[in-house]
């Protein structure tokens, strides 16, 4: 873990992968909530760091930070929120034959799998989930859809996500769902948040 002062009031925290990414996130959100950090605006989790915005003595608290021994999370730790699935995907065919499976076989991977949002960006309410077993991790395709629709279920590299409305993107599309991931009138707005673990179910079972 290395802290890196990158602003007046910004620090940022260099992680080694994403599991440390959001054992970290989740120790600062308590730490903060405890009253030990000072004065913190935000907490910005990504790929491999953390961003902490609105922090009085950035370098005196990476200093501390430094020292810390953090404990991983628990398989329990944070929200759950289940999604169901439609498994209608254009792509469902083609990752099932990298995956070496039948079709109607990627339901029970994907389901048996406990998600975890690591990150949030690209829309409003995208998660980037982490959580699929190595051996399942899937290229980006080659030519990127000009447009996805929303709520469509999709995999690339080690991630998983939901379109929260229509975008263009590249990833694997295998399933959709009814869900709403982003409503401005909704609190939080997010259904997704950095923390939060997720379960896709099949829908209609």
């Amino acid at each position: 873990m290395r802290t890196l002062v990158v602003g007046a009031e910004a620090l940022l925290i260099e992680a080694g992968s994403a599991a440390e990414v959001a054992a970290l996130h989740a120790e600062l959100l308590r730490r903060r909530d405890a009253g030990e950090l000072g004065p913190v605006r935000d907490l910005v989790p990504a790929a491999r760091t953390v961003l902490l915005d609105g922090v009085r003595d950035p370098a005196g608290l990476g200093a501390r930070i430094a020292r810390w021994q953090v404990p991983p999370l628990t398989r329990s730790q944070g929200p759950l929120v289940t999604v169901p699935v439609r498994y209608d995907g254009p792509d469902l065919a083609e990752v099932a034959g990298v995956w070496g499976v039948a079709p109607q076989e990627v339901a029970g991977i994907v389901g048996a799998t406990e998600f975890r949002v690591a990150f949030c960006g690209f829309a409003p309410g995208f998660g980037y989930l982490t959580g699929l077993p190595d051996r399942f991790h899937l290229p980006r395709r080659a030519t990127p859809r000009s447009s996805v629709p929303a709520g469509s279920l999709a995999l690339a590299g080690e991630y998983a996500g939901v379109y929260p409305r229509s975008s263009p993107g590249g990833w694997q599309l295998v399933g959709s769902t009814d869900v709403t991931l982003w409503d401005p009138e909704r609190e939080p707005a997010a259904l997704f948040a950095p923390g939060v673990r997720v379960r896709f179910t099949e829908a209609g079972r």
